[in-house]
C-alpha cells in the first residue's frame, strides 16, 4: 500500500473562526507560553539584522568611490558584529519555537490520547484504526513542523518583504516600482510552476507505489500464483505498471526542462532587468554603485520571500486543517472514567444480574433491532449460556452488560441497582471477559497476565497462570514469564493466548464473568485444557457463556436460546433437548450427530 504523506493532508481556508480554533492550541502551552512570545521578539530582531545587511554591504562599496579606509573598516567590523548579532538571534528563536512547541505538543498528545481511549465503543465502531493514528501521527506532525518554523519563518519573510520594499523605495522609487512589477509576479509564477511539477513527481510515486503492492501480493501469495500457472499474469499486471511509471516519469521530465528553461530565462531575465536599469540609474547619477548592490540584495531577498510565503502560507493552511481534525477529537465526548489509576480498592458486587425487556439497535443501523424484549436472571455463582445462530444478539448481550453502548429500552440490574447508576470504573472492574479472538499486547507473558490487577505481585500472577492451565507452557519457554508475546500475541498459539487471557480474568477476581465463544477456534486437546481452567475461573462468581459449542454448556445453570433478537427457548439442557422442534434440540442434534 501506498504509505500515506504529509503532502496528502487536507487543507483548510484561512479565516477569523478557523483562525480562531487553531489559537485554542495556546490552551495546551500551559507555563510555556512565554517562550513563544519571547520568541517573536527575538524573530523581529532576526529580520531587523537581515534588513541591516544590504544597506551596510552597499556602504562598504562605495567607500572604494571615497577611498575612506577608516570607514570601509568601521562598516566592515559593523557588518561582522550585525552577523554575530543574527546568528544569536536565529539560535534562540530556534531553541524557543522548538521548546514552546515540544512542550505543548507533549500536552495535546497526552490529552488526546487519554480522551481517545476513553470514548464509547460506539464511537470506535464508526471510525477506522488508520484514521485515528493519522490524527495522532500526521495531524500532530503538521502541527510540529507549523509551530517549530514555519509560522517563524512565514513572518520573518513578511518583516523581510515589507521592510525590503520600504528600504529599496528608499533607495529609488523608479527602480522599486520595476521591480515590483517584475521579481515578485516572476518569483509566483515559479511557485505555481513548482507545484505543477511536484504534482507529477508525487504522481510518479504513487505509480511505483502501486506497482510495489503487484510485488507483495505476489510473493505473498506465491504458492496461488504458481499453483494457478499465472507467472505470466502478473508479469504482464507488473509490466503495465511500471509502463505507466515511465510514461509519467517522462512526461514530467519533460515539465520539469520547461521549468529549467523557465527560471534560466525569466528569473534571472528579471534580476539582469533590474541591474540593467539600475546601472542606467547609476550612470545618469541618480545612484551610487553602493546603492545598486544593496538594492539588488533587497530584490533578491524581496524576490525570494515572495516565492517562499506562498509555499509557507499553503503549509499553515494544512496546520489549520490537521488542528480542527485533532480538535474535533478532543470535542467528542468520553465516558466517565479516571485517566490514572484509582487507588481505593473497587467496591465488590455480588454478581445478581438481571435483563428486563431490553431493546437495542446500533447507532449506526437504527432500523435493525438486534435485541428486542430481552429478559432473563442470572443469580449469584450461576452459570447462564447463551446459544442461538450467528447474528443472532449473543455478544451484543454480553457489549450492552459492560456498558459498551446504550440500551434503548428496558434496564440491566446488577444487585437490584440500574448499572447506569453505576461508576463505570467500578462496575468494569468487577466484570472479565475472555473472547474468542483473544488480544494480548506486544509486551511479556507477564506484563499480560498482569494486565487483569497491574499491581498484582509475583506470587499472585504464578498463581492465576497455575490455575488457568498455563504455568506448564510458560516455564517451557527460555525466558519464562519474560517471554516477548509479538504483536497480538503472534508467537503464541490460540490455546496458550486463551489461558493467558483465563489467567488475567483470575487475577481481577471478577464477580461477573463473561465467556465470549472462549473454546469455539480450539483444536480438541487445546479445549480440554482450556476447559479445565475456565472450571476453576467460573467457580464462585456468576458467569454469562456465549456458547458455540454445545459440549461445553450441558452443565450451565440455565441456557438461554437467542433466535432473531429474542429469547425463544429456556432452561437447562435436559428441558431443551426435551422440546419437540426445539431450535436447541435441533442445533444439539446438528452437532453432535457431526462429532
Amino acid at each position: 500500500m501506498a504509505r500515506f504523506k504529509e503532502n496528502d493532508l487536507p487543507k483548510s481556508k484561512i479565516t477569523a473562526s478557523s483562525l480562531q480554533k487553531a489559537t485554542v492550541i495556546f490552551q495546551y502551552a500551559g507555563s510555556h507560553r512565554w517562550k513563544f512570545y519571547v520568541g517573536l521578539i527575538f524573530l523581529l530582531f532576526t529580520g531587523a539584522t537581515a534588513l541591516a545587511f544590504p544597506k551596510l554591504m552597499g556602504m562598504l562599496i562605495d567607500c572604494v568611490k571615497n577611498k575612506d579606509n577608516a570607514q570601509a573598516n568601521m562598516i566592515a567590523g559593523s557588518l561582522i558584529v550585525i552577523l554575530f548579532l543574527q546568528s544569536i538571534f536565529s539560535f534562540f528563536r530556534l531553541y524557543l519555537f522548538v521548546n514552546f512547541t515540544e512542550n505543548t505538543l507533549a500536552n495535546l498528545r497526552v490529552s488526546l490520547y487519554s480522551n481517545l481511549v476513553k470514548l464509547p465503543m460506539s464511537f470506535f465502531s464508526q471510525k477506522r484504526v488508520g484514521e485515528l493514528n493519522s490524527r495522532i501521527s500526521s495531524d500532530i506532525t503538521q502541527i510540529q513542523d507549523t509551530l517549530t518554523s514555519t509560522i517563524a519563518e512565514f513572518l520573518r519573510q513578511f518583516i523581510l518583504i515589507i521592510g525590503g520594499v520600504l528600504l529599496l523605495a528608499n533607495e529609488s522609487i523608479k527602480l522599486t516600482l520595476l521591480m515590483l512589477s517584475v521579481v515578485p509576479l516572476v518569483a509566483v509564477a515559479a511557485v505555481i510552476f513548482g507545484r505543477f511539477i511536484r504534482k507529477y513527481s508525487k504522481n510518479v510515486q504513487d505509480k511505483v507505489a502501486e506497482s510495489q503492492v503487484i510485488v507483495e501480493e505476489t510473493m505473498q501469495g506465491i504458492s496461488i500464483v504458481k499453483a494457478f500457472a499465472n507467472e505470466w499474469y502478473e508479469i504482464a499486471r507488473y509490466n503495465g505498471k511500471i509502463k505507466e511509471v515511465v510514461k509519467i516519469a517522462i512526461k514530467g521530465g519533460k515539465y520539469r526542462g520547461y521549468f529549467a528553461s523557465f527560471i534560466i530565462f525569466c528569473l534571472f531575465g528579471a534580476i539582469v532587468a533590474v541591474v540593467w536599469y539600475g546601472v542606467r540609474l547609476s550612470i545618469s547619477g541618480e545612484m551610487s554603485v553602493g546603492q545598486l548592490i544593496s538594492f539588488v540584495l533587497y530584490s533578491t531577498f524581496v524576490g525570494a520571500s515572495f516565492g517562499g510565503i506562498a509555499e509557507l502560507y499553503a503549509q499553515i493552511q494544512k496546520a489549520i486543517g490537521a488542528t480542527e481534525r485533532v480538535f474535533e477529537l478532543l470535542d467528542e465526548t468520553p465516558e466517565k472514567i479516571n485517566s490514572i489509576q484509582n487507588a481505593a480498592e473497587t467496591q465488590k458486587i455480588k454478581g445478581n444480574v438481571t435483563f428486563k425487556n431490553v431493546a437495542f439497535s446500533y447507532h449506526s443501523r437504527k432500523e435493525i433491532k438486534v435485541l428486542k424484549d430481552v429478559s432473563f436472571t442470572a443469580n449469584f455463582g450461576q452459570k447462564i449460556a447463551i446459544v442461538g445462530p450467528s447474528g443472532t444478539g449473543k455478544s451484543t448481550i454480553a457489549s450492552l452488560l459492560l456498558r459498551f453502548y446504550t440500551i434503548d429500552e428496558g434496564e440491566i440490574l446488577v444487585d437490584g441497582k440500574n448499572i447506569y447508576d453505576f461508576d463505570l470504573e467500578s462496575l468494569r472492574g468487577n466484570m472479565s471477559i475472555v473472547p474468542q479472538d483473544v488480544i494480548l499486547f506486544g509486551g511479556t507473558i507477564r506484563e499480560n497476565i498482569a494486565y487483569g490487577k497491574p499491581n498484582a505481585t509475583e506470587e499472585e500472577i504464578v498463581t492465576a497462570s497455575k490455575q488457568a492451565n498455563a504455568y506448564n507452557f510458560i516455564e517451557s519457554f527460555p525466558e519464562k514469564f519474560e517471554t516477548i508475546v509479538g504483536e497480538r500475541g503472534i508467537k503464541l498459539s490460540g490455546g496458550q493466548k486463551q489461558r493467558i487471557a483465563i489467567a488475567r480474568a483470575l487475577l481481577k477476581n471478577p464477580s461477573i464473568l463473561i465467556l465470549d465463544e472462549a473454546t469455539s477456534s480450539l483444536d480438541s486437546e487445546s479445549e480440554k485444557l482450556v476447559q479445565e481452567a475456565l472450571e476453576i475461573l467460573m467457580e464462585g462468581r456468576t458467569s454469562i457463556i456465549i456458547a458455540h459449542r454445545l459440549s461445553t454448556i450441558r452443565s450451565a445453570d440455565q441456557i438461554l436460546v437467542l433466535d432473531k433478537g429474542k429469547i425463544t427457548e429456556q432452561g437447562t439442557h435436559q428441558e431443551l433437548i426435551a422440546l419437540e422442534n426445539g431450535i436447541y434440540k435441533n442445533l444439539s442434534n446438528l452437532q453432535f450427530s457431526n462429532s
